[in-house]
């Protein structure tokens, strides 16, 4: 496990396979804790705060940022400024070292994964958006605990998996929360998930305004048995923006294929944008031009349930949503920086 992270670390950091290092995690003067002090004072561009989050003194978050900065030849954030911002070499290097810390999170967190030997069953629901690669990855980290457990694992849309939630079907539900509390059963936010624009690539160019894009082709609105299709129609019929009825459709990835078609364009939110990445090339993705909105994902559990194993389950989750979807996410659409992100409990 810790060659196959430190392997991971090397590539991510720019160093070959079998390249030699010297201390600390990859070189000379980078650390562990000064990727971490980096990471948050990146977060609130401030010491002092920096300092309360890592639990150190504001002379020793200082003395890391100077050790990480002289080891690697570059200033990472503009220390005339209040609050403190990154530079571009800084906000290069972020990226970089959010996928190093979630790697190490991540293998921390296997090899201290949840007791789970005690359970005899346990039904999981795990929402669509996440099938492609989350899902296999937390039903792998799982099995390894569940050495004498019957386990039920179901993907499906949010809505389903809130009505399996509430008639006590599942143990575990992962989806989109629609603010509603259901008796008996807790909620854990997992991520905030806002909502953007969609079009066919070269649409705003052509037209020249997203307010041109969206009266120029039709909207392809969500089906709105879904969560997510009457959270978007919600959000329209408040701001009393209205498009003709002519597309509805049912599954995202269809939704998709025909943004990438020129059919029409979309509202959609990063989850489902990064899940569709074989469209990248042929869509291109927008803040909304009109008043944001977001929707929650969190891990729904019967509350009946020993509060641990919830809350160990949530934990891996944001591990993997970070390191496989907003940490590349964030990459191709650096715009997403203060709205998509985790959400502690």
């Amino acid at each position: 496990m810790r060659r196959r992270v430190s392997e991971k670390v090397n590539v991510v950091l720019g160093f070959a396979p079998g390249q030699k290092q010297g201390s600390g995690i990859v070189l000379k003067g980078v650390t562990l804790r000064g990727l971490e002090v980096f990471e948050a004072l990146a977060a609130s561009g401030s010491v002092a705060v920096a300092a309360d989050v890592m639990g150190m003194s504001q002379p020793a978050v200082s003395q890391q940022m100077r050790n990480l900065e002289t080891a690697l030849g570059a200033d990472l954030v503009d220390h005339g400024r209040r609050p403190m911002v990154l530079t571009p070499a800084g906000r290069s290097f972020l990226v970089r070292a959010q996928v190093v810390l979630g790697q190490l999170r991540l293998a921390q967190n296997e090899l201290t994964v949840m007791d789970l030997s005690h359970l005899s069953t346990l039904n999981l629901g795990m929402i669509d958006d996440f099938e492609n690669d989350i899902t296999p990855r937390l039903v792998t980290i799982l099995a390894e605990s569940l050495t004498r457990c019957r386990f039920k694992m179901i993907s499906a849309p949010s809505h389903e998996i809130t009505a399996a939630m509430r008639a006590r079907r599942l143990h575990i539900g992962i989806a989109a929360s629609s603010g509603e509390v259901i008796e008996g059963v807790t909620e854990y936010p997992l991520v905030r998930d806002p909502f953007m624009l969609v079009a066919p690539r070269g649409a705003l160019a052509n037209a020249g305004s997203l307010e041109a894009v969206m009266q120029g082709l039709p909207l392809l609105r969500h089906d709105r048995e879904q969560f997510i299709g009457r959270q978007v129609e919600a959000h329209l019929k408040r701001l009393k923006l209205a498009f003709p009825e002519r597309f509805e459709i049912g599954t995202h990835l269809s939704l998709m294929t025909l943004v990438a078609r020129g059919v029409g364009w979309s509202i959609t939110t990063p989850l489902g944008y990064m899940r569709a990445g074989r469209f990248h090339d042929e869509t291109e993705a927008h803040p909304l031009p009109f008043k944001p909105f977001a929707r929650r994902i969190a891990l729904f559990a019967s509350a009946d349930w020993a509060d641990q194993v919830p809350r160990d389950v949530a934990r891996t989750m944001r591990h993997l949503v970070q390191e496989s979807v907003i940490v590349p996410a964030l990459r191709q659409m650096p715009w997403l920086h203060d709205t998509f992100r985790i959400e502690d409990a």
